[in-house]
């Protein structure tokens, strides 16, 4: 039996006693995660007004990389049942209340046109979430460099369904592309910012680039 590394297990402890793992047992959300996105939408509504909260009533959301579905009950319970969440992953997901689940890559046409047949009547989304990362590997500059393909798929995502004027929030990791890919957004979006939410671990690489009108 192979041994456990003691990373893994500093891992496993810090997970059992994490304050955020503890919440969502108890407020039914399936992963830690779900208080980025609350986190993030939050801070909207706190600077710039209910009106500018990410997630409203009847919206229509697509959750990249959902698995297993916590930013997905987060968005399914703020837009409510005159909403819309497609929630997308390789990954099986368990049924989400509110939520229609795609198995599969999305740069694939067939999962594609999966996602925006579930996206009908309009066949566009008013908000895209990738929360995103690979699998992590151990050599920083090689999870590094998967983490900004996976922007890089989410953004290429974005052309194909967002809807002109809608929003964005995707995971970024702070390596040798960072600034290009917020550059990048900048052309995409009338507004960008860039986060850290609080509910993210303190030694993680990953912060959350948050584009507001989409220029298509």
């Amino acid at each position: 039996m192979a041994k456990r590394r003691p990373s893994s297990g500093r891992w496993l402890q810090e997970h059992h006693d994490d304050p955020y793992v503890l919440q969502a047992r108890k407020e039914g959300y399936r992963s830690r995660a779900a208080y980025k996105l609350l986190e993030i939408d939050k801070e909207l509504q706190t600077k710039h007004g209910k009106k500018a909260a990410l997630l409203r009533p009847g919206m229509t959301v697509v959750d990249l990389g959902a698995a297993p579905g916590g930013w997905s009950q987060v968005a399914a319970k703020l837009i409510g049942k005159t909403g819309r969440v497609v929630a997308v992953d390789l990954l099986p997901i368990e049924p989400i209340v509110g939520a229609v689940v795609v198995q599969g890559d999305f740069l694939e046409e067939a999962v594609l046109k999966e996602v925006t047949k579930a996206l009908e009547p309009q066949s566009m989304a008013d908000l895209v979430l990738s929360d995103m990362a690979p699998n992590m590997s151990g050599f920083k500059s090689a999870d590094m460099a998967r983490g900004e393909l996976l922007a890089e798929a989410a953004y290429a995502f974005i052309a194909q369904v967002l809807e002109p004027g809608g929003a964005a929030v995707i995971k970024l990791f702070q390596g040798s592309e960072f600034h290009e890919m917020v550059k990048h957004a900048r052309t995409m979006f009338a507004k960008v910012k860039v986060v850290k939410p609080k509910a993210s671990r303190a030694r993680s690489a990953e912060h959350y680039l948050i584009g507001l009108g989409y220029k298509n």
